[in-house]
This record gives structure tokens, sequence and C-alpha cells, in this order.
């Protein structure tokens, strides 16, 4: 099977990107829906005729863990952060298997599309760290939470930007092959 061009493993790529696309739209859209709700909900609970006041058990062991109505603004922003980023990284990649697609794998976009999903990743990786800070001085096992930095993301990093300096250059002896007569 071919790797560029319609009909192609990127083509088929594309559709897939399409749908999660999609997905995660519907979901960054939930988020904020529900952050404004739940912020509405902390400003004035007398508002709505529902009342956050249960408890959550955590399985390890078996802990409770009080789920506030500001412990669940914090969830939903975040989880909609998250949503947000996952979202601007699954366009770039569409957008760049949409010119490997039509055959075009060197299009000068793409080294600046590597680029956004680089730093996106970088910040998702970045983001992890407040989190799991905050899990940790919340968690009754605060051992289970790790706060190190994770080799294959910050791998995963570098290879979108090395990947995006090798798409600079083929897109520079593109352009220079067809100044050649």
């Amino acid at each position: 099977m071919r790797a560029l061009g319609p009909g192609s493993v990127s083509s088929f790529l594309k559709i897939i990107l399409d749908v999660v696309y999609v997905a995660f739209w519907i979901a960054a859209i939930g988020g904020v829906l529900v952050t404004v709700g739940a912020v509405f909900y902390d400003l004035a609970p007398g508002l709505f005729n529902i009342h956050i006041t249960g408890r959550t058990e955590l399985t390890a062991g078996k802990t409770e863990l009080a789920l506030t109505p500001a412990l669940f603004t914090a969830a939903a922003a975040a989880f909609t952060a998250y949503a947000a980023v996952v979202l601007v990284i699954v366009d770039r990649l569409r957008r760049i298997f949409a010119t490997l697609t039509a055959g075009d794998p060197f299009h000068p976009e793409n080294v600046r599309r590597l680029r956004t999903v680089g730093v996106m990743l970088a910040v998702l990786e970045l983001g992890r760290y407040p989190v799991a800070a905050v899990d940790t001085w919340l968690s009754p096992h605060p051992d289970a939470v790790s706060l190190s930095p994770s080799p294959t993301a910050w791998f995963a990093v570098l290879v979108v930007f090395v990947l995006a300096e090798v798409f600079r250059e083929g897109a520079r002896l593109r352009r220079e092959a067809e100044l050649t007569i």
C-alpha cells in the first residue's frame, strides 16, 4: 500500500484524525460548558437546585476524598485545557496529513505545524507537573503519584522538533529544485 496520495495510508490516517478532531471538539465544548456551570455554582450555589456534597472513594486505600465544588471546577477546567491542547495537536496533524494525501509532504507550512505540535506536546507534559503536585497534595497515598519527568514524553517532543527540521530541509530542497532549469 502506498504511503502518499489518495487511497494511501496517509489518507486513511487523515480520516481517523478527522473523527478524533470532531470528538475532541465535542469534549472541549462539553468541558467549557461544565466549567462555566461549575463556576456559576461556586459563585452562587443558590441559583441551582442541585447540591454537590457527595463524597467519592479512592480505590487505592478505600479512603474518602470530599469532592468540593471548587475541586470539581478545577478538574473541569484542567480537562478543558487538556482537550484544547490535544485539539490543537490533532488539527495540525490533520493539516499535515492533508498535504501527505495530496502528495506534497514537504509543504512549507508543515514545518510550522510540526513545531506547533512539539510545543503543544511540551505544554501537555509541563501541565502534568502542577496536576501531579495537586494530586500528591490531595492524595491519601502520595507515593503513588509521580512528579518525575517522563523521558518518553520529552523524547517525543525532541523527535517532533527534529522532524520539523527534516521537513524544513525538504521544503528548502524542493524550492531549490523548482528554481533549477
